[in-house]
């Protein structure tokens, strides 16, 4: 691959910041609001983008809970902002599985500030930005260490994709 396409390659996530919790809007958001967020988040990543079917899809499932008057809540939507992120990597039941420990060893803001602090981390690893993976966070925990395999996991898939289709469109130019 070229030095200039790796630049390019790597500079998409030199800015890249996910919203933390207290910035995710906390008035309750309708569906079409939701995946619009969401979408707009996660825009720079090219990740497939969240339907308004799949959340609902989420909600029948029961990995997030049920709008209330139509509405999401903060936690809903960041929580749908991690499935949409962690889909590509974990099956339906591990998601679950994942959500349900969340819930039960960390408040909702802590976890989701963490997993957003440590896959911007590990996406500038990752694209080359930086030589080393930053600690994040004091605490030891085997949730935590689980949360950063599956962000190391789709952090390499985010790079291998845009890596192949760099090498491709390269070899058609």
């Amino acid at each position: 691959m070229k030095e200039e396409t790796k630049l390019a390659l790597s500079q998409t996530y030199r800015d890249f910041r996910m919203p933390r919790y207290r910035e995710i809007p906390d008035v309750g958001l309708y569906l079409e609001q939701v995946t619009k967020l969401i979408g707009e988040a996660l825009a720079p990543l090219g990740c497939e983008a969240l339907t308004g079917s799949m959340v609902s899809n989420y909600v029948k499932r029961g990995l997030i809970r049920g709008p209330v008057k139509k509405q999401y809540s903060r936690e809903q939507i960041a929580q749908l902002i991690f499935i949409a992120l962690a889909k590509s990597v974990l099956s339906l039941d591990g998601l679950t599985t994942f959500l349900r420990l969340r819930e039960r060893t960390y408040a909702a803001a802590v976890a989701y500030d963490y997993f957003c602090l440590e896959l911007e981390n590990m996406l500038a690893y990752v694209f080359g930005l930086k030589d080393r993976v930053d600690a994040v966070g004091v605490e030891r925990t085997d949730e935590k260490t689980m949360l950063r395999n599956c962000i190391i996991a789709i952090s390499h898939k985010l790079y291998l994709e845009k890596y192949i289709a760099a090498v491709a469109e390269e070899a058609e130019g």
